[in-house]
């Protein structure tokens, strides 16, 4: 009897095909893969799992897949599921939080550092040849410690900025998230603030909230005017969740300092876009989660939510768990 088929999509990582591919007949297409591909849809036919990142799953793709079972997301955002066709056909949905806490935490914790004291642009300014040996007035930066720090979306990875701010650099912790955060107040002294009261205390406004129907266009004009003069902003969350041309607007006319931004309304970011020509933008590739640590751990925990659903066990981190009731009487 044949092996049943499982998918594999975009960044995957060798040790974690292996382990797939031990047990299932396991095929691997790259990012940009789609029902255009004749042996993509063949497979997609026979498939009993996906597991892969930035696979746009709708009712489309579900249509050429009727042996499904799971699709397991190698990234903690889930946005390219179709949650709600995937539980009508029950369909499990799977995603990899916790364990990219730390690495995404890091990322954001470099891009304050890099946007306060301007550490891209100061290397661009030895490259170029630009230092005589004086560092100008006009290229200071500013510090980080003991300053002002709002992050918008307390969940595990928020904690593990507010960790970073007020243990590592006795930043004063501002939050607003849909419920109050205990731990984060308890142990790194975090302040509950609503939205707009947060925008005008802060330093730094980090955006760290999933994109939901609620979040789209959450930081708007009348967001950035709130912010303080000199302040700056950090979206590690998606891109939908900022109106960019508010932003430029609010760069541009001084309202802000300056932005560190890992994700865009339309990745890649387009060749024209005014944030590539702004000296006070630092622009990231979607870096947050990237390193090979934690891509290769990311991948081990999709593939065992795939594996885990389809020995019948109910996979440890699963997005619509609802369908799972009833399923096993034990459960």
């Amino acid at each position: 009897m044949e092996k049943p088929y499982i998918l594999a999509y975009g960044r995957v990582s060798e040790e974690a095909l292996k382990k797939l591919g031990h047990e299932y007949e396991t095929v691997y297409f790259a990012n940009g893969e789609n029902l255009e591909n004749e042996r993509f849809r063949a497979v997609l036919q026979q498939a009993q799992a996906i597991v892969g990142v930035e696979l746009e799953v709708n009712e489309e793709l579900l249509d050429h897949a009727p042996e499904l079972k799971v699709v397991s997301n190698v990234a903690v955002g889930y946005d390219n599921l179709n949650v709600t066709a995937l539980s009508k056909r029950g369909i499990a949905a799977c995603h990899t939080p916790g364990v990219l806490n730390d690495t995404v935490a890091d990322a954001v914790f470099g891009m304050v550092l890099a946007s306060a004291r301007r550490i891209p642009e100061m290397d661009r300014f030895v490259k170029e040849k630009k230092w005589n040996g004086v560092m100008p007035d006009e290229k200071f930066g500013v510090d980080v410690h003991h300053k002002k720090i709002g992050i918008i979306g307390m969940g595990r990875i928020g904690e593990a900025i507010a960790k970073r701010a007020a243990l590592g650099f006795d930043m004063e912790v501002l939050y607003h998230t849909r419920s109050r955060k205990e731990k984060a107040e308890d142990e790194y002294g975090a302040v509950y603030q609503e939205l707009p009261d947060l925008l005008e205390q802060s330093d730094f406004v980090v955006l760290m909230t999933p994109l939901t129907p609620d979040t789209e266009g959450l930081m708007g004009t009348e967001e950035f005017r709130r912010m303080k003069a000199g302040s700056i902003f950090i979206n590690a969350s998606r891109g939908a969740v900022v109106d960019e041309e508010a932003l430029v607007h609010a760069l541009r006319s001084g309202e802000i300092r300056g932005a560190a931004l890992d994700v865009f309304q339309q990745e890649p970011i387009q060749p024209d876009h005014p944030f590539l020509t702004m000296e006070q933008v630092i622009t990231l590739p979607h870096l947050g989660s990237a390193t090979t640590e934690n891509e290769n751990n990311m991948s081990l925990l999709a593939a065992d939510n795939a594996l885990q659903v389809l020995k019948g066990q109910k996979p440890a981190y699963m997005i619509n768990q609802e369908i799972w009731k009833g399923r096993n009487k034990h459960e």
